[in-house]
């Protein structure tokens, strides 16, 4: 049975480029990989027809011999021996690390000599509305792994060195055959370090990294919000055997306010006012967040509820220069314990009150009449 063209097989042009060969070569091997087809003799035959052709087409040099002489060219020891060749399983591992690596995790792995990344850290530091506004220097205490000094790190005993895994040979990574594929692994030996200690450390025990606790200095500058995250470079846990060391995340919390809520750079405050200031109208005084004092005047026959704007009187915004606004809220009180004479002038006060002077509850009930006649009718 003649062989199906190679071009076919991908389907692809034969003036396919490079990346459309990639690309149609990708999702074939996806779709009949036997992974996704346990079983499935015809999948797995497919499979190894569209490896065949990829293999040919994407070498510059098989490609123009195949252009030529099609299968001819491969014939009686003519470079692919019959679709496979010796070498099948390592060549195909290089092509599926090159088109799938970024998927399963970056790639191949060079020789890692066992140095790997610290962890990142959190930090939960809570702070004051006061603190947001006028910005600090906070001293922190964090707890974290350390590069050994006894070691430099390195987990070996003074006047010793880690040596070379005899497993992997300081790979990391271990390859086995399978059929016509080549897995490779971390190393079950080394742990993917690709070195081994014969005499680890005294004082770390070979891990290359202590506990201690730090102090650090924490800049918080003016304008932060409740959830700010402030990165500490370099600040992390140490990496192992000498890794670069990881970060340390400082994740900022406001505690509650007495007076002010915050809503991002404006700030609310409901002050309590007397009945009569608000029919009378008059001013009166609130302190603002920076410790300064603001006149607050508010108009005859003010109602509860209504707000009063300070310009620039909030937060500032963080890295600029600009300032959010002080909202202050007028909540009018209604009486308490009232005296006998209190109550006789209130009582006449109501009696001769009109709709002018209540307009807004007058006008709710004659228009709750109306509505009630006319649903009635």
């Amino acid at each position: 049975m003649a062989k199906a063209d190679y071009y076919d097989t991908l389907g692809v042009s034969r003036t396919a480029t490079e990346a459309e060969l990639k690309s149609a070569f990708r999702k074939l091997a996806m779709q009949f990989h036997p992974d996704k087809n346990p079983g499935d003799a015809a999948a797995e035959q497919k499979f190894k027809d569209i490896n065949e052709a990829y293999q040919c087409l994407s070498d510059g040099q098989k490609r123009a011999a195949y252009d030529r002489f099609g299968h001819a060219a491969f014939e009686n020891g003519g470079g692919m021996g019959g679709g496979m060749g010796d070498g099948f399983g390592s060549s195909m591992a290089d092509i599926f690390d090159d088109l799938f690596g970024d998927m399963m995790g970056g790639g191949r792995r060079g020789r890692s000599n066992g140095r790997e990344r610290g962890s990142d850290l959190r930090y939960n530091l809570e702070i004051t509305l006061e603190d947001a506004f006028k910005g600090k220097t906070a001293t922190i205490k964090v707890p974290s792994l350390m590069s050994c000094e006894a070691c430099t790190g390195t987990g070996a005993k003074a006047g010793s060195k880690p040596k070379a895994c005899g497993t992997c040979g300081g790979a990391g990574r271990v390859r086995a055959q399978q059929g016509f594929f080549a897995i490779e692994r971390t190393c079950p030996t080394c742990q993917g370090r690709g070195e081994m200690i014969d005499n680890p450390c005294d004082s770390c025990r070979g891990a290359g990294r202590i506990t201690k606790e730090r102090s650090l200095s924490v800049n918080i500058p003016p304008g932060v919000e409740d959830g700010t995250r402030i990165r500490l470079a370099g600040e992390g846990e140490a990496g192992l055997r000498g890794g670069p060391a990881g970060d340390l995340y400082i994740f900022l919390s406001m505690k509650a306010h007495p007076f002010f809520q915050r809503d991002g750079a404006d700030l609310f405050c409901r002050v309590p006012i007397s009945m009569v200031q608000a029919a009378l109208g008059g001013e009166f005084t609130v302190h603002t967040v920076d410790g300064s004092e603001a006149k607050v005047k508010i108009p005859e026959g003010t109602q509860s509820g209504k707000q009063f704007k300070l310009k620039s009187k909030g937060m500032p915004v963080l890295r600029t220069r600009d300032f959010g606004d002080l909202y202050i809220q007028a909540n009018v009180e209604t009486p308490q314990n009232l005296t006998k004479r209190q109550r006789e002038l209130l009582e006449e006060f109501e009696t001769e009150s009109s709709n002018k002077t209540h307009p807004e509850s007058s006008g709710f009930f004659t228009r709750m009449k109306e509505f009630l006649t006319g649903a009635q009718s």
